[in-house]
């Protein structure tokens, strides 16, 4: 059975491999390891040692810390409260971001304002 906290940590992989545009392949070379190895700290089918966690936080440039952040959510689901999914958790909603952003500032200003004109009007 998967544990909430390895779940979690692969979770948080998986959200920086894809904010910094980076594959899986990729990844695993810059640790030193297999790109299965990867898809299973992912899943948290695997759990990721500290040295190796170390590792990858290097690859990605974060510290350790980043993959535990929101950890109480993981905790909850462990004692079986609800919690909300963490959006940019799915890949299409970090593409939309990933894309906002690569729009220029003067023009993504102007989209930003008119997607608050549509959620107010739904």
């Amino acid at each position: 059975m998967k544990h909430p906290v390895d779940v979690h940590v692969g979770k948080r992989i998986r959200h920086r491999r894809w904010m910094v545009g980076m594959t899986q392949q990729q990844l695993a070379e810059r640790v030193g390891i297999k790109f299965q190895q990867i898809q299973k700290y992912e899943t948290g089918m695997n759990r990721v040692s500290a040295s190796r966690l170390w590792d990858i936080s290097e690859a990605l440039e974060v510290p350790v810390s980043f993959f535990f952040e929101g950890i109480e959510h993981a905790q909850n689901q462990k004692e079986g409260v609800s919690v909300p999914a963490d959006i940019l958790s799915d890949k299409e909603a970090l593409e939309l971001v990933r894309s906002y952003y690569a729009i220029p500032e003067n023009q993504r200003r102007r989209l930003f304002d008119l997607a608050r004109v549509l959620s107010d009007a739904a």
